[in-house]
């Protein structure tokens, strides 16, 4: 599968929507002054509460290099929350985004990959003996979180390491905030009955977004991972999408578990901070 500057641009669009969408829900939840979301060439800065996932700048490269005077603010919101700001940054964008943060005392500290799929309405799910995968109501919130969580905390030691770990409570609040705002959608996988991990996406304008799983370290190497990615790309394709994108650790066991799937590397971000 081929990634031009078009389809990136797209995917990047929808990955703004989701930060803008969870962003403001968190604002909503807060109340006045607690974080903002701000549009920036094409992107958008976006602050929800004090450690959370969504504080980043992203989305930029495909609508011209930002204004020096718009950062001057982001940079000052940022710091007077004592919080470093986060760029991320797509290699297909405008070469000239990179070179202007670097110039502003942004470093490199990371990289993940965008992997993506093409997708037809005829997709079936599948998964492994004993697994099962199923959609997670409110009811089951806790026990999804649980999940997921655990998972997370327990990464796979294949791959480029997370520069980021974001506690259990700052994960909860995002996911009831995009839940609601921008229409995430859980999935529990259990094997022989027992929960065995967690994983969620969200379809926008044709693209599914598939915003993070992980599987308890008991019950990894047995195709949960597999089955939660199988349910949710099965979904999508009944859902009306013609692609599904995945953000992974590069050379992560996520990666090649997605790749094992078809799903091809379509382009990289960099994550630049400035503290």
């Amino acid at each position: 599968m081929f990634c031009g500057v078009e389809l990136a641009a797209r995917i990047e669009r929808v990955e703004t929507e989701l930060i803008e969408k969870g962003s403001a829900a968190a604002a909503t939840r807060l109340g006045t002054g607690s974080g903002f979301v701000i549009p920036i060439a094409g992107g958008v800065a976006a602050c929800a509460e004090d450690g959370s996932p969504l504080n980043k700048v992203a989305g930029l490269g495909f609508a011209g290099v930002p204004d020096p005077a718009e950062l001057d603010e982001i940079e000052r919101l940022f710091a007077a929350r004592g919080a470093p700001v986060q760029a991320e940054v797509s290699q297909l964008g405008d070469p000239g985004v990179a070179e202007l943060l670097t110039t502003r005392g942004y470093r490199l500290v990371s990289f993940e990959n965008v992997l993506g799929l093409e997708l037809h309405g005829d997709r079936t799910a599948e998964s492994a003996d004993g697994v099962d995968v199923s959609p997670s109501g409110e009811s089951e919130f806790d026990t999804w979180l649980d999940a997921v969580a655990t998972g997370f905390a327990h990464p796979d030691t294949q791959g480029v390491a997370s520069h980021e770990e974001f506690p259990a409570e700052i994960i909860a609040n995002a996911m009831r905030d995009l839940t609601g705002a921008a229409g995430i959608r859980r999935y529990l996988a259990r094997r022989t009955g027992a929960v065995a991990g967690g994983a969620s996406l969200r379809m926008s304008g044709g693209v599914a977004q598939l915003t993070g799983a992980a599987t308890l370290p008991e019950h990894r190497r047995h195709g949960v991972q597999s089955a939660l990615l199988s349910a949710r790309l099965a979904e999508a394709a009944r859902g009306g999408c013609d692609i599904a994108v995945i953000t992974t650790q590069p050379g992560s066991k996520s990666q090649q578990n997605t790749q094992r799937l078809g799903f091809a590397l379509l382009y990289t971000r960099a994550i630049l901070v400035k503290d």
